[in-house]
C-alpha cells in the first residue's frame, strides 16, 4: 500500500495523551494535562445554552460573528491600547491551535525558515514542517529560561519567514520582559520577518507583572499576528474559540487557510465569548489572582517535600528539578514511576524538545481545586518517604 504522509505519520501519540491514559489506568491524580477541573463562568454557559436553543444554528460568517470580532477589538483597546479594525483585522477560529495552523499554512512557503524557542509546545513543530517550513531552534536556559542573544541572532537569516513566540510561555511559565521583546523585534525588523504571537495565557500573569503583546512595540503592528484563547481566559478549554488579530494584509492571507480548515466556529460559543470579553477588569484580575494562589499552594507543598521548584511568572504550570529528590533516571522514567507508585501524573519537559534536551525537569499543572493539589502533594510526599 502507498505510504501515508511521512511528516505527520512520523509523530507518535502526544505525551499528554500517553500520561493521561496511564493516569486513568492507575487511577492517578492528573496534574499533567493543562486544564482547570471546574466548569468556568456559569453566566457564559447559560448564554451559550440559550443560543443553542434559540439559534441561529446555521453557518456564521467565516471571519466570525460581528459581536465577537468587535469584542476582541474592544478588549485589545482596553487592555493594551491596541487599535484594531474589527472588520478587517480580527478573525475567530476554532481554538488557538486552529489559529496557529491557519497562520502557518497561510504564511509559510516551502523552504522558509522558522525560528522556534525550546522547550516548545508540542504542536508547533509538526505544523511548521507540514507547512514546508525549516525549523531553527533556540534554547531557553533554566532556571530563568533566558535566551542567548547570540544564539537567537544566529538563528535568523535572509531565509527567515517568521518566529513563533509563546508568551506567557508553556511549559516554562516564563513571561518575556520588554528588553527581551525588543531584542526579538529588532531581529524581526532586520530580517523582514513576521511573528506569530501565541498569547493564550495573556491573562494568567502573576506577581503584578504585565503581559506586553509584541504587536504593541514600535514597528511591530504590521509584522505580528496576535492569537488569544477563550478556553484559557474563561477556564473552559473545551470551548475551542480562538481569535486572531493582525494587519489586514496578513489577516487576508491567514483567512484563506482558515476557510479551508474549519471555515467557522459554533455561533453559540461565539456569542458567549463576546460577552465574556466585555467583563469588568475585576474578572480578569481575579482569574490571575486565583491561579497565583494555586501556584503558591502547590509550590509550598512541593518545596516542603524536597523538590526544587523553578519560578513561574504565568500560565497554569510550574516545573520542578527531580534531581533535588534524588532521582537520576530521567524525566520520562520519573513521570511513569510516580503515576504507578505515587498515583500522581506530571509531564516530562524533555517532551517539549527536539534532539538535545533537558531530562531532569517535570511540569505540574496547578489549575486544579485546592484539595486536589493538596492530595497530589501528600501522595508524592508519602512516596518520597518510602524510597
Amino acid at each position: 500500500m502507498k505510504p501515508t504522509n511521512k511528516i505527520l505519520s512520523s509523530y507518535g501519540v502526544t505525551v499528554f495523551e500517553t500520561m493521561s491514559q496511564l493516569a486513568i489506568k492507575h487511577q492517578a491524580i492528573n496534574l499533567g494535562q493543562g486544564f482547570p477541573d471546574q466548569n468556568g463562568p456559569e453566566e457564559l454557559r447559560l448564554i451559550a445554552a440559550d443560543a443553542v436553543i434559540n439559534g441561529p444554528n446555521q453557518y456564521p460568517p467565516m471571519l466570525g460573528i460581528s459581536d465577537l470580532r468587535q469584542a476582541v477589538a474592544g478588549h485589545s483597546k482596553r487592555f493594551y491600547e491596541l487599535e484594531l479594525d474589527w472588520k478587517t483585522e480580527v478573525m475567530i477560529t476554532s481554538g488557538a491551535t486552529e489559529a496557529l495552523a491557519s497562520c502557518m499554512l497561510g504564511l509559510i512557503e516551502p523552504g522558509d525558515e522558522v525560528v522556534l524557542l525550546e522547550p516548545l509546545y508540542d504542536c508547533y513543530l509538526p505544523m511548521v514542517r507540514r507547512a514546508g517550513g525549516v525549523p531553527k531552534f533556540v534554547q531557553l536556559t533554566p532556571p530563568n529560561w533566558d535566551f542567548s542573544i547570540d544564539s537567537l541572532t544566529n538563528a535568523f537569516s535572509n531565509k527567515t519567514k517568521l518566529i513563533l513566540l509563546n508568551n506567557p510561555h508553556n511549559p516554562t511559565g516564563k513571561v518575556f520582559n520588554k528588553v527581551e521583546l525588543e531584542v526579538i523585534a529588532d531581529l524581526v525588523k532586520k530580517y523582514d520577518a513576521y511573528v506569530i504571537c501565541d498569547e493564550v495565557y495573556e491573562h494568567l500573569v502573576f506577581n503584578n507583572k504585565k503581559h506586553i503583546p509584541l504587536i504593541t512595540l514600535p514597528f511591530m503592528r504590521d509584522r505580528c499576528i496576535k492569537i488569544g484563547s477563550a478556553g484559557k481566559t474563561f477556564s473552559m478549554t473545551a470551548w475551542k474559540v480562538g481569535y486572531v488579530s493582525a494587519a489586514a494584509p496578513l489577516l487576508r492571507a491567514i483567512s484563506k487557510a482558515h476557510q479551508f480548515i474549519t471555515f467557522t466556529t459554533p455561533t453559540c460559543l461565539q456569542k458567549a465569548v463576546a460577552l465574556g470579553l466585555q467583563k469588568n477588569a475585576t474578572y480578569f484580575q481575579a482569574l490571575a489572582n486565583n491561579q497565583q494562589k494555586k501556584r503558591d499552594l502547590l509550590k509550598e507543598r512541593l518545596t516542603a517535600i524536597g523538590f526544587e521548584v523553578l519560578a513561574t511568572e504565568g500560565t497554569y504550570f510550574l516545573n520542578v528539578d527531580i534531581r533535588s529528590v534524588g532521582f537520576k533516571n530521567g524525566d520520562v522514567d520519573f513521570c511513569e514511576h510516580i503515576i504507578k507508585s505515587a498515583g500522581v501524573a506530571a509531564i516530562p519537559i524533555s517532551a517539549f524538545y527536539q534532539g538535545t534536551s533537558l531530562d531532569h525537569l517535570v511540569r505540574f499543572c496547578f489549575a486544579k481545586r485546592d484539595q486536589i493539589l493538596e492530595q497530589g502533594a501528600e501522595q508524592l510526599g508519602k512516596y518520597l518517604m518510602r524510597r
